[in-house]
């Protein structure tokens, strides 16, 4: 049996501002495309379809087509539901179009309920674990303690009760969406810490011929069958060195047979660039990102005016400024405000984040906007006599 195992669609998310709909359109077509090709009998899709769980219309319309076309597919699916999905939502009518090859699983008391397919090797049994909270199932479950530890390892003690009663060569298919431990995480996953902590130990998903992971959004082999696919597409720059893709695994009647990843289409490459302003706008070992969505680390020892638009003037898909200077002065201690008027102390923060004081039409524009928002254009601030009284 052939799967395709991938996560973390995020449909609905948008990069630095920059709409992604027509490349998540494009990550589909290619996703239909490879089912076809390597002719593929399981598409398992562990968590995160949406961004959030009120997804725009437009997402929702892309997530209904994705889903009608993989109905028509020679494969089945199964889906569960992440930590930024509406559980509920996504579930909407899930028993209906089960009888269209399409499974959503995005309830937790269905985790031991597996959609059962089979080869000439016999049964294989398709666990889908929706993504759990702890503070929810503490009480359903009567787990001994709220955490992401204690959820799922009664998720898979259920699934190991189920598979204890099916015949010895049933084969087994695990999704989950969780943190586990041996994943890196990048900066665009929602933190899911309770109580500080995350992650859940490797261990608990021993035994199984396959684990699909979803979550983390690098790609991840934390042991032979268990996996993370990552997201399709890069969500933040700290993604910018992941191969994007979706794992390729063939179960025998052993077990897993094997694995390999297939690259999804890249709608652009991604480039964190550093050096001075100078550097950047002349150097060309920056030219093959001309192209590129453009993170710019400007280490000058005064922020350069106008630095953005200078960047994309040689970058015209720059998204990201950041100002880590070397060698310029060091920052200045935090003046008092007591006794300073608003204005004064808006100068004093345009010299100390700038590094240079602001001239003569910057402080006008400052000063106006300072009356503006003052029913006093005179008050001074007296953060002592507040204080005080």
């Amino acid at each position: 049996m052939r799967i395709l195992h991938t996560s973390d669609w995020h449909l609905g998310r948008s990069f630095h501002g920059e709409g992604l709909l027509g490349a998540q359109r494009a990550y589909v077509d290619h996703l239909i495309e490879t089912v076809e090709t390597e002719q593929v009998d399981l598409v398992v899709v562990s968590g995160d379809v949406y961004d959030r769980a009120l997804p725009p219309v437009d997402a929702v319309a892309l997530a209904d087509d994705a889903f009608t076309r993989l109905a028509a597919s020679r494969a089945r699916v199964v889906i569960t539901s992440g930590n930024h999905d509406s559980a509920r939502r996504l579930g909407f009518s899930s028993r209906l179009v089960d009888a269209a090859g399409v499974h959503l699983r995005t309830d937790a008391g269905r985790v031991d309920e597996p959609v059962l397919l089979e080869d000439e090797h016999g049964s294989v049994a398709v666990y889908g674990i929706p993504y759990l909270e702890p503070e929810v199932l503490k009480h359903a479950w009567d787990l001994p303690r709220r955490s992401h530890h204690a959820a799922l390892a009664e998720a898979m003690r259920r699934i190991r009760a189920d598979l204890a009663g099916r015949p010895a060569s049933t084969r087994s298919v695990v999704m989950a969406h969780a943190f586990v431990a041996g994943g890196l995480p990048s900066e665009s996953e929602r933190d899911i810490a309770v109580g500080g902590i995350s992650v859940v130990p490797l261990d608990l998903f021993e035994g199984i011929s396959y684990t699909a992971l979803g979550h983390l959004h690098g790609r991840a082999t934390l042991s032979r069958s268990v996996r993370y696919s990552g997201s399709p597409l890069a969500y933040s720059f700290s993604e910018a060195g992941h191969l994007k893709g979706s794992w390729l695994v063939d179960l025998e009647a052993a077990g897993l047979a094997g694995a390999r990843f297939v690259e999804a289409p890249v709608p652009r490459a991604l480039g964190c660039l550093e050096g001075t302003i100078e550097d950047l706008l002349t150097e060309t070992r920056f030219t093959a990102h001309e192209d590129s969505w453009v993170r710019a680390t400007l280490t000058d020892p005064v922020r350069p005016a106008q630095a953005m638009d200078r960047l994309r003037a040689r970058f015209p898909h720059a998204l990201a400024l950041r100002f880590v200077p070397r060698g310029g002065p060091e920052p200045a201690t935090r003046p008092t405000t007591s006794g300073r008027s608003a204005h004064q102390i808006t100068l004093d923060f345009v010299g100390h984040v700038r590094g240079a004081p602001a001239n003569s039409e910057e402080s006008a524009l400052l000063q106006h906007a300072v009356e503006c928002c003052s029913e006093d254009p005179d008050l001074v601030v007296q953060r002592d006599a507040v204080v005080s009284g």
